[in-house]
């Protein structure tokens, strides 16, 4: 198959003006296929040869203008089309065939009642699997939809949908879109609709998560209409289509999708079990992040994948900042969970070497397989906070203005990043294209040290930088009180570079934060009396975002070598127990348990530092016994059961049904308690099978999946590797639960030999799969606790050596650098 060139792209875009594709489905075909019959009306501004995409499973009729084209001159993807000047009208007729990897028409039955599902995911390449396109953003057309269903199945689509008398759906021709944001879902689904701001709104699932739907309607659609409602004060453009769906899906491999009019969500957003409210936070984030690109993606959207920032990094920004301000009565601070937790994603991979701007160079996205490979914390969270940043530089009255000419100069059109920047430039008379070079343009981060230098009453603040952007901060200096408490003296703001040194009154300060209120993309350390007492009182700090920030660089610092990981589980030891911000503790918790315990310490120090986890957890237990904080609690027995090294106590929860003093085991919680007993070699294939009786859900599969393969058996460990990587018969998240419980640092011995058989595993695996599982093998299926010079050179060697498909490379790369992170760590 052929990737497509943005010189392609280019050269296609100014031959055709694409109007119309008429496209009829027939999901009545079987459970592996489906008909797909396209009608494209275009035209061709000169004479000359082009191409349409297309990749089916058989190629039944094309036409060009009512003259049969040779189905046999389909090269790959590519049927070749000879124009002569003026309208067109391309007729072809598929049959398709459906995905198990969340790619394309991704089809679904779902174990509890036997029911199936079909989606589309259309990203990037995908509309190909489905109906034959011009397959470029900047080709924008009308899309209408019909499809023959079986019966009991509803139809969902971009546009509202009806049944027809002759029991055909049909759904409502769209305004102009992009290829890659159409959208289809059909199955029995259990919706619920109402109407806002005179348009219908919908939420969707499949049946068997419908008492769990029905729960949270209340707060989706209250998230939802408080977004609505907010982006239409801050946007002069109105939404631009005809109504608003939400549909969890089964399977799906991003978070979501913001498809015009109909947003596809991964299901696990239907919590069947107990969550803490940063979880809850985190969905209606998602639900704005996704209503944001309504505007920004869908009505303006990129020319070209290099711009992919322009929609996510917006998206990003603007999902933490509407939930902030339209659902303050639901939420904390959005911007707390996004500094302690997102933000962390885009400063590692901005570390690693295959960083790239925000805004990379049109050369470094060459093709459509590049493209995919940026989408990562870079385009996510440092974009995002690059426009916080901006909004603090610029102000906020000007950032809508600008955004705002953005809107009405580009609706339902391209645009690309040199028309944003003039257009923010537009409403400010701030340089925002010098800011543009310098935030956007360039890759890594900066790091920021205070250096005081005084005696006495009188100091002098100089803040060190080692980059190159220009950053604006508040400055936090804290004095401690008669009681041992820290005290905010003042919080001035600093321009870095300085032009001179911060003058400070009063006694040389206790604690020196700087970025506090995280308002900028930096890394900050400290002056040595600052981290003495950072480490002695964090929790003594009285703002919570401010504790966050001062983590997040000790967090820095661990994985800089510069703080022992010893020393930052020391740390949490002392603090968490009194921190009252779930998302700090949360937070503290995942970086301990995940990278801390399982690869920064060395092996002969990884039971001191479980067991420092599992006393943290029981303090906050202890803590929480009165029942007021129910989300730590739950957060604490979710790290002690990931911490356990023995099985009694846990077991007992088990067999119980119930953590002594509470929570009830929800399935979460007794998947989560089956899976660590597995790993410790305390239960059986007979357990997990009578557990998997009790939920024979889809996340019970995948709780099955992961428990069979963390059973510290050979046996074991042979069929889940089979599963893997010698058939192709796992879906993709059937596939991301076994490799979860595969490797683990407790078996390390018995899984010794498969080590040197995942490079080339994977990339066998990568070529006959394709993108989504190239992607899950290299970051879910590496052996990530193999924290060996061996595992690295094993893999710098396949990565020299073998050609491999730019989905797994590009994990494989960044895996390799996080091993050589654990390396010095631990050294």
């Amino acid at each position: 198959m052929s990737v497509l060139t943005r010189d392609e792209a280019q050269t296609r875009a100014q031959l055709l003006d694409v109007q119309h594709y008429t496209v009829d489905l027939d999901l009545t075909t079987g459970d592996e296929t489906f008909g797909s019959t396209t009608t494209i009306r275009f035209t061709a501004r000169a004479a000359g040869d082009t191409f349409v995409e297309l990749k089916p499973e058989t190629l039944h009729s094309a036409a060009l203008d009512g003259t049969p084209l040779d189905p046999a001159t389909l090269d790959g993807n590519r049927l070749p089309l000879t124009l002569t000047e003026g309208e067109h009208t391309l007729d072809i007729a598929t049959t398709m065939r459906y995905s198990h990897t969340g790619e394309g028409m991704h089809r679904f039955t779902d174990p509890t009642d036997g029911e199936s599902y079909t989606y589309t995911q259309l990203f990037m390449e995908d509309v190909q699997r489905v109906f034959a396109a011009f397959d470029q953003p900047d080709l924008k057309a009308v899309f209408a939809f019909s499809a023959t269903l079986p019966d009991g199945w509803t139809f969902l689509s971009n546009g509202r949908t009806e049944q027809r008398p002759d029991g055909r759906w049909q759904a409502a021709p769209t305004p102009l879109l992009s290829t890659y944001f159409v959208c289809v879902a059909a199955g029995p689904w259990h919706s619920i609709r109402t109407e806002h701001a005179g348009l219908p709104f919908g939420i969707h699932c499949r049946r068997s998560l419908a008492p769990h739907l029905d729960a949270d309607a209340d707060e989706i659609l209250a998230v939802t209409r408080a977004c609505f409602d907010r982006f239409h004060e801050k946007f002069d453009e109105p939404y631009p289509f005809d109504s608003y769906d939400q549909a969890f899906v089964p399977e799906f491999n991003p978070g979501a999708m913001e498809n015009p009019g109909l947003v596809t969500f991964r299901d696990e957003f239907v919590f069947r079990s107990a969550v803490t409210e940063t979880e809850r936070m985190t969905r209606a984030m998602v639900i704005a992040h996704e209503m944001a690109h309504m505007w920004f993606g869908d009505l303006v959207t990129l020319r070209w994948w290099d711009d992919i920032w322009l929609n996510e990094s917006f998206a990003e920004y603007m999902g933490y900042q509407t939930i902030n301000e339209a659902c303050s009565d639901l939420f904390a601070d959005t911007w707390l969970d996004f500094g302690i937790d997102r933000k962390a994603w885009g400063y590692e991979a901005d570390q690693r070497p295959s960083t790239h701007p925000v805004a990379p160079d049109p050369d470094a996205v060459p093709d459509t397989a590049s493209a995919l490979l940026n989408f990562d914390g870079i385009s996510y969270a440092k974009g995002a906070s690059a426009l916080r940043q901006l909004v603090a530089w610029m102000g906020e009255k000007d950032f809508l203005a600008g955004i705002n000419i953005h809107f009405k100069r580009h609706k339902f059109a391209n645009a690309t990043l040199a028309d944003f920047i003039d257009n923010l430039a537009a409403a400010t008379d701030r340089d925002v294209h010098a800011w543009a070079d310098t935030w956007l343009r360039t890759t890594g981060v900066d790091t920021l040290t205070p250096r005081l230098e005084g005696e006495a009453r009188t100091w002098r603040l100089t803040v060190d930088r080692d980059g190159s952007r220009p950053h604006r901060i508040a400055v936090g200096i804290y004095d401690r009180d008669a009681a041992g408490d820290l005290v905010l003296r003042d919080r001035p703001w600093v321009d870095v570079p300085q032009t001179a040194p911060l003058e400070l009154d009063g006694p040389r300060p206790a604690l020196v934060v700087l970025n506090d209120g995280d308002l900028t993309y930096t890394k900050m350390r400290f002056d040595a009396v600052s981290q003495e007492t950072a480490l002695r009182s964090l929790s003594r700090i009285p703002d919570a975002l401010t504790r966050a920030v001062v983590w997040n660089a000790l967090r820095d610092m661990v994985r800089d070598g510069e703080l022992a990981a010893t020393a930052y589980l020391e740390t949490a030891a002392a603090h968490l127990a009194e921190e009252s911000e779930l998302a700090v503790v949360q937070g503290v918790l995942a970086f301990a348990r995940t990278q801390l315990a399982d690869r920064y310490v060395t092996e002969a120090d990884r039971p001191a530092a479980l067991a420092t986890l599992t006393a943290i957890s029981r303090d906050l237990l202890r803590r929480t016994e009165d029942g007021d904080a129910p989300d730590l609690r739950l957060a604490a027995v979710r790290t002690l059961i990931d911490s356990a090294t023995t099985p009694d106590k846990i077991a007992s929860w088990l067999d119980e049904g119930t953590v002594h003093g509470g929570p009830e085991l929800d399935p979460e919680l007794r998947w989560r308690i089956l899976a660590r007993l597995a790993v410790l070699g305390a239960t059986d294939e007979t357990a997990i099978a009578a557990e998997l009786d009790r939920d024979p859900s889809a996340t019970g599969q995948e709780g099955a999946a992961r428990c069979r393969a963390s059973l510290p058996a050979p046996e074991a460990k042979a069929a889940a590797w089979a599963a893997m990587f010698e058939t192709d018969d796992l879906s993709n998240y059937l596939f991301n639960a076994t490799a979860r419980g595969f490797w683990q640092p407790e078996q390390a011995d018995l899984v010794r030999e498969y080590t040197t058989r995942y490079f080339p595993a994977a990339i066998a695996l990568a070529d006959r799969r394709g993108p989504a599982i190239a992607e899950a093998a290299g970051r879910h299926a590496f052996p990530t606790h193999a924290v060996d010079a061996d595992t690295l050179a094993l893999g710098e060697h396949h990565l020299a050596k073998d050609t491999m498909t730019p989905a797994l490379h590009r994990k494989l790369v960044d895996q390799l650098d996080d091993l050589r992170r654990a390396l010095r760590a631990r050294g």
